[in-house]
């Protein structure tokens, strides 16, 4: 790549480049990556196309251009995700989140009315996107989020600070609702557990290979935290209360099951925009 190239030239070079790579959507990662480096958004980029870049920009985006067709996924070369509308950081100690993950978070304030939002519980909460939004969106709420890595819950009391949700979001490291004080219920229990089956890891892209395995091994059957979760739940719902869980897309008969003879009511399994199972909701008798 010459010292001399433009913004068009590298933009255009870059997107052929990842596209016979095999890179997801080749231009508009060229773009996020050179609007890093640039420190500019997107729409930014177009407004000078003729920019000559400089040996030092040339030499940084060249290196981020290199780790991700080595594999890196991008969100984790620019150190961010947008989620819910709100920036959140993410880097290899947490899973990148979803936008299928927005729909959880969609259906529990649709499900929960403002004046019921007073405890709300985030399992497996990684990045702490789902916690953080629900605060963010309900300011009455007071928001406890569990997380079995270290790591990820430093990321997570980050991200909660920088959104400015950090008085009403706890952060509690440990395995799903064991650091909880015993006596606390809630009026909704959400979570975005780990759900693929073991089996089927290896397969995985290289992009999700890198991110955390604890994140995403679900166990053989991919159930392995929502049959725990589903078991427990019922113990720290108030009455009445919503336990709403994002599943695999192929898990929705099992996990309807499974909510069923729990004894929960009105179980149900949602779709995605792409008419796969993506939700499964209930409450707690």
């Amino acid at each position: 790549m010459s010292e001399t190239w433009s913004v068009r030239a590298v933009l255009g070079w870059t997107a052929e480049y990842f596209g016979k790579r095999g890179i997801d959507s080749p231009r508009l990662t060229a773009e996020v990556l050179l609007a890093h480096v640039l420190k500019l958004s997107r729409v930014y980029l177009y407004t000078d196309l003729d920019r000559p870049l400089s040996k030092q920009e040339l030499s940084q985006f060249r290196a981020l251009l290199e780790r991700r067709a080595s594999g890196e996924p991008t969100q984790y070369l620019t150190g961010t995700r947008e989620f819910y509308s709100r920036p959140f950081s993410v880097d290899p100690r947490v899973l990148i989140p979803r936008p299928e993950t927005e729909l959880l978070v969609e259906a529990v304030l649709r499900e929960l009315p403002r004046e019921r939002c007073g405890h709300l519980l985030d399992l497996c909460t990684g990045s702490g996107c789902i916690a953080v939004s629900l605060a963010a969106e309900r300011p009455a709420a007071s928001v406890w989020a569990t997380e079995l890595s270290a790591d990820a819950c430093e990321v997570a009391r980050a991200n909660a600070r920088a959104l400015n949700v950090s008085e009403r979001v706890a952060i509690l490291q440990g395995d799903l609702f064991q650091p909880l004080p015993r006596d606390t219920r809630f009026d909704a229990v959400v979570s975005n557990p780990p759900y693929v089956r073991s089996g089927e890891m290896p397969g995985l892209s290289s992009e999700v290979q890198r991110e955390p395995s604890t994140a995403l091994d679900g166990g053989p059957d991919g159930l392995a935290l929502l049959r725990r979760i589903i078991a427990e739940a019922g113990s720290w719902l108030q009455p009445g209360g919503l336990l709403a869980l994002e599943i695999g897309d192929t898990q929705g008969e099992a996990v309807l099951d499974l909510l069923r003879q729990a004894g929960y009511a009105n179980a149900r399994i949602e779709k995605d925009l792409g008419k796969l199972d993506r939700l499964g909701l209930c409450l707690a008798p």
